[in-house]
């Protein structure tokens, strides 16, 4: 956690809308764990909220922007690319039955609640020929909700940013659990047709 405040404090904001970026990429950043810390010094008055939650939120909208627009252009390979190893094969399968049941919803819970499948999502929305402008409408919200839990809860809780992260990350999973059990209740209810 040290070397995380370290290097926000050191290169700024620039650091977190470089995380976020890049963890919307599917590359392995921290990205969570560095907006705590962006909140976690903006209680301490080292850096501001706006250029925290900015930089957060800029680089979390460019990344799956990216993400969606490489899909568009490079669908073929990047299915092929993702097949090639299983466990993005089946990331990729995730994310498909996620934008295919739940549409513009699905985007909106892949950018917070079930975030390991975000940049997959991604993909899986620009191969499908989801609609730019919708996509984006639910990639804002996403990510506006994903920004201001985690600066808000480093923001909340600075002094004690090592045991929030744990409990954050215990929280969604408990979340992402309730809301898959609670999906798969209604596809049952809607395919038997009975309570």
């Amino acid at each position: 956690m040290d070397s995380v405040y370290a290097l926000i404090t050191t290169y700024g904001a620039i650091v977190l809308f470089g995380a976020t970026y890049l963890s919307c990429l599917a590359l392995p950043m921290p990205a969570s764990l560095m907006m705590l810390a962006g909140g976690g010094l903006v209680a301490a008055g080292d850096l501001t909220v706006v250029e925290v939650a900015v930089a957060a939120y800029g680089g979390a909208i460019l990344g799956d922007l990216t993400g969606f627009a490489v899909a568009r252009v490079f669908g073929e390979r990047l299915e092929t690319w993702a097949a090639a190893r299983t466990s993005r094969a089946d990331l990729l399968r995730k994310a498909h039955r996620l934008t295919d049941d739940w549409g513009g919803i699905g985007i909106y819970l892949s950018r917070w609640l079930f975030s390991p499948l975000g940049p997959y999502v991604n993909l899986t929305a620009g191969l499908t020929r989801f609609r730019p402008l919708r996509f984006l409408a639910w990639d804002l919200a996403g990510e506006a909700t994903w920004v201001a839990i985690y600066v808000g809860l480093g923001f909340a809780f600075a002094d004690n940013i090592a045991a929030i992260a744990d409990i954050a990350s215990n929280a969604s999973g408990l979340m992402a659990g309730a809301a898959l059990t609670a999906g798969l209740g209604i596809i049952l209810w809607r395919k038997t047709g009975k309570p």
